[in-house]
This record gives C-alpha cells, sequence and structure tokens, in this order.
C-alpha cells in the first residue's frame, strides 16, 4: 500500500536501484556455482559482469536517497546497504582478480578463493536484502 501513495517520480531510480542489486545477486551466485564446478573463464565472465550491475544498483540507491531526501536518516537499513554495497566492491574487485588468477594459472587455490570471496559477497548481499525488504530501524 505504501507503495501507491509514493510519487511516481521515485519509481525510475527505485527501479534502476533494485535491478541493479537483483542483477548483481544473480551473477555472483553464477559466480559461485562456476567456481564450485571448477570453470574458471565462466567464473571471471561473471564476476566482470558485476562491476556494471554493482555500478547501476549503487546509483540507483543514492538517486533513490536524493530524491527522498534519506540522506541525513539513521534507518538501520540504509545503514546495512551502504556498508555491503560500498565496501563489498572491494571482495568483488579481489574475487575477479582471484578468478583472473586461476584463469591464468590454472591454480586450483585461486579457484577456492575465488569461490570463498564469491560466496561471502553473496552472503552479505543476503544480509542487505533482508534489511532493505524489512526496513530494519
Amino acid at each position: 500500500m505504501i507503495a501507491a501513495v509514493r510519487p511516481h517520480g521515485w519509481d525510475f531510480p527505485l527501479f534502476l536501484h533494485v535491478f541493479g542489486a537483483m542483477t548483481l545477486f544473480g551473477i555472483v551466485l553464477a559466480a559461485l556455482i562456476a567456481s564450485v564446478a571448477g570453470l574458471p573463464r565462466a567464473t571471471f565472465s561473471s564476476l566482470l559482469a558485476a562491476l556494471p550491475a554493482w555500478a547501476v544498483a549503487l546509483a540507483g540507491a543514492y538517486w533513490i536517497e536524493s530524491d527522498e531526501h534519506l540522506s541525513g536518516s539513521n534507518a538501520a537499513w540504509l545503514g546495512i546497504g551502504h556498508a555491503v554495497l560500498e565496501p563489498g566492491l572491494v571482495v568483488l574487485l579481489a574475487a575477479l582478480g582471484t578468478a583472473f588468477w586461476w584463469r591464468r594459472s590454472g591454480k586450483a587455490l585461486a579457484g577456492r578463493f575465488a569461490a570463498g570471496l564469491s560466496a561471502l559477497y553473496l552472503i552479505l548481499l543476503a544480509v542487505a536484502w533482508l534489511a532493505m525488504s524489512g526496513k530494519w530501524s
């Protein structure tokens, strides 16, 4: 019901944020599955595709935050979202780097690191997803 009274000007930035975040989650999940299956090229390609999805999710988040005047908010769900999305780029880049290392060297250790970092980021994204959907206070 809240969505019915939301101004329609917020629809597109919210759509961009949700689309980027869902795509990011799916791509990281695909990378995790590919790394567990022992496919270094698919893991690297998936994680490389996650970077634009991350950028769309972040841009949409800042856009909707600006439109809704939430920049000074102390809401826990907003803080969790920022704490996962922004520093999560470091985890994403580390997973991408290890996937590149795995693809070039063929070392199983690199594949395990890529899988572990992908799983870690997937868990963090799931926590942010729960926080955003439940609007934890």
